[in-house]
């Protein structure tokens, strides 16, 4: 059944490429750097420089990321209906860009707050403190894109499994599998995931 009274609004590769831009300027390089500079030098074992058990980075990483994709796709369902609106890439290769994007953005979001935040938070004080900070953190920082509180609220559904994710499964802290499992969600939630819900029919 299609979501009735949402506007879908088509992206294009050149609308991408122009907020990509400036995306890339005023938030993912100033978190790498920040990353980089704070945990690079000494690649403390809190940062997540290690794949950790690749077994379990892997397996958790892409079981949590295939769920996380049809939940956030399935939640976007409800709030785009409230919103009104959707941006829905207009073509495969917006989707295609969009979905690139989206795993380099997962890649620099769960360093500075996983790695970064929780993992030197964590290391300080100690781990359900690092926990509860990066995750708040996560959470709020979505408010300066001018999200909607409902979607702000959205990302904790992410936020605080790959938390616990970071802080519980076996082996070194890694950044490998909350990295794809982020990139899941997201791609569920923008972009890729709006695009196949439209080709399936379920956006009209």
């Amino acid at each position: 059944m299609a979501v009735s009274s949402v506007r879908l609004l088509p992206t294009s590769v050149a609308d991408s490429w122009r907020w990509m831009r400036l995306d890339l300027l005023v938030r993912l390089v100033p978190m790498s750097a920040l990353y980089a500079s704070a945990a690079a030098g000494l690649r403390p074992g809190w940062a997540g420089w290690s794949a950790g058990r690749l077994d379990v980075q892997l397996g958790f990483g892409l079981a949590c990321g295939l769920a996380m994709f049809a939940g956030a796709g399935a939640l976007q369902l409800p709030l785009a209906r409230r919103r009104g609106a959707l941006r829905v890439p207009a073509d495969g290769r917006d989707a295609l860009l969009q979905t690139a994007y989206y795993l380099v953005n997962a890649a620099v979001e769960e360093a500075f707050f996983r790695g970064l935040l929780q993992g030197g938070l964590g290391a300080l004080l100690a781990p359900p403190v690092g926990a509860v900070v990066a995750t708040s953190a996560y959470v709020l920082y979505h408010r300066l894109g001018a999200w909607a509180w409902p979607d702000v609220a959205a990302t904790g559904l992410a936020g605080v499994p790959l938390a616990l994710a970071y802080w519980l499964l076996p082996g070194p802290p890694s950044l490998l599998g909350v990295t794809i499992a982020h990139a899941g969600a997201t791609c569920g939630f923008l972009g890729p995931g709006p695009w196949l819900l439209r080709r399936l029919g379920r956006l009209g």
